[in-house]
């Protein structure tokens, strides 16, 4: 291996060192009483070491769910020739209840939704991060129709798509907090998912399609 790609090994293990650490702190203490300060000490990490890779501790506990609406947006912006942006869109999102049903393990979101539920700077900057990547969406739906970014075809559609999605995370976290398996989170998942695509494909018919 290279140097530069041994760094860049070194950086993933340091990041992923740092939000093992962060979640686990999360789950035990609660996200307002564990500081970043917290964080760094447990993962043997200098304090800005943290924030070179997380700009606030929001951002860090949600990285994961970040990392999963970067992927939403690439599987838009990179279908097949003749995909529709709707049939796109809900792969993704239907692979992830996949393989939250392979893990088996619904711990990670029943105590991910109790936490949001306990904290107002949570809940806030979940909906700053839902509110970015929905206009992302829209500004790339409308670039690629060579319409304004502000096209309101554009809005209304990423909106809808966003909508579909953030409904189904709702209903995991529920359906967690109860203590449903995960086989039959992902079934009922599936199911809920089929029937609000279904009716986006429906309306949408072929937009986007290239």
């Amino acid at each position: 291996m290279t140097e530069s790609g041994l760094r860049a090994r070194k950086k993933q293990q340091t990041r992923e060192a740092i939000i093992g650490t962060a979640r686990r702190l999360f789950f035990e203490r609660g996200f307002d009483d564990v500081t970043v300060a917290d964080i760094a000490n447990e993962a043997e990490v200098a304090e800005g070491t943290v924030f070179n890779y997380f700009g606030t501790k929001e951002d860090l506990f949600f990285s994961g769910m970040e990392a999963y609406e970067d992927r939403l947006i690439a599987a838009v912006r990179d279908r097949p020739e003749n995909q529709s942006v709707v049939d796109a869109f809900r792969d993704v999102v239907i692979d992830g209840y996949r393989q939250l049903a392979s893990r088996g393990d619904t711990r990670g979101p029943a105590l991910g939704a109790k936490l949001i539920s306990e904290s107002s700077a949570l809940r806030k900057r979940e909906l700053e991060i839902v509110a970015d990547y929905t206009k992302a969406l829209a500004e790339m739906l409308a670039d690629e129709l060579k319409t304004e970014n502000l096209d309101i075809t554009a809005h209304v559609v990423a909106n809808a798509l966003m909508g579909v999605h953030r409904a189904l995370v709702d209903l995991v976290r529920r359906l967690a907090i109860e203590g449903v398996s995960a086989p039959q989170i992902a079934s009922r998942v599936a199911e809920e998912a089929e029937h609000g695509f279904t009716a986006l494909r429906d309306g949408l018919a072929d937009y986007g399609r290239r």
